[in-house]
């Protein structure tokens, strides 16, 4: 389980974080949602040890990464999905695949399930292995996407952070990557996916989170707000859009 506590982070001496409590429980989606600007992006980074937050605690099952370097993060069980993808225009998807496996050692292994190896991973996203000799430049949006979470898995992470994993998409490929979200759900993993789009976020949200200005505006389960979402749009509307 990750727990965020009172987490306050920002650039430059200014805060855009401000006492952030927050939770994913293990198997489940955690959106959260919010105009740009609401400091979405700053808590993914923060999370994953790119950002040095000034006060408050990230917990991942009982150990504390808060202010942890980004590569001790991820070795503890936190993978990133950035915003953009980020893929290498020039390295073929085969290079990325066996560039990003670092078989997890017994010791990080606890709690962590079956290990994702690249043959795993081509399972569970056979488009890529359709692609394997394809470079980055190549590739469709989409199967950029698939490629960072590919990327992400071979972690064999505990918590997946999603920065608008599906920005830019067309939506029945928006479809393809929620349902890849709850799949991976189903194998224990926790995923904490933040996202402009309140409609498309919800989807596949086991709980949702409305942020603004940095701060929680509302908690809200997420199969009571696909059969309400007018508590969600009340929020939302509260909320000063960029």
């Amino acid at each position: 389980m990750l727990e965020l506590s009172g987490l306050t982070a920002g650039y430059h001496g200014g805060t855009v974080l401000h006492g952030l409590d927050l939770t994913v429980r293990p198997g489940t989606v955690h959106a959260v949602v919010g105009h740009n600007g609401a400091g979405k992006t700053t808590l993914v980074h923060t999370v994953a040890g790119l950002l040095r937050p000034s006060a408050g605690t990230v917990v991942l099952d009982g150990v504390a990464l808060t202010g942890r370097r980004a590569h001790r993060v991820a070795r503890a069980g936190v993978g990133l999905v950035p915003q953009g993808r980020r893929v290498f225009a020039g390295l073929s998807v085969a290079e990325h695949l066996r560039l990003s496996y670092r078989p997890p050692k017994d010791r990080d292994r606890k709690g962590r399930g079956e290990a994702w190896t690249p043959e795993r991973v081509l399972e569970l996203l056979p488009r890529l292995a359709e692609r394997l000799g394809n470079k980055g430049s190549e590739l469709s949006g989409g199967e950029q996407q698939m490629l960072a979470l590919a990327r992400a898995l071979l972690g064999t992470p505990r918590v997946l952070l999603l920065d608008e994993p599906t920005e830019g998409l067309a939506p029945v490929l928006v479809r393809q990557i929620h349902e890849l979200i709850r799949t991976l759900a189903g194998e224990g993993i926790a995923s904490l996916l933040v996202s402009p789009s309140a409609t498309l976020a919800v989807e596949c949200a086991d709980d949702v989170t409305v942020l603004t200005s940095g701060r929680a505006a509302a908690r809200l389960d997420g199969d009571a707000v696909r059969t309400d979402p007018e508590p969600l749009h009340a929020a939302l509307a509260l909320t000063p859009a960029a």
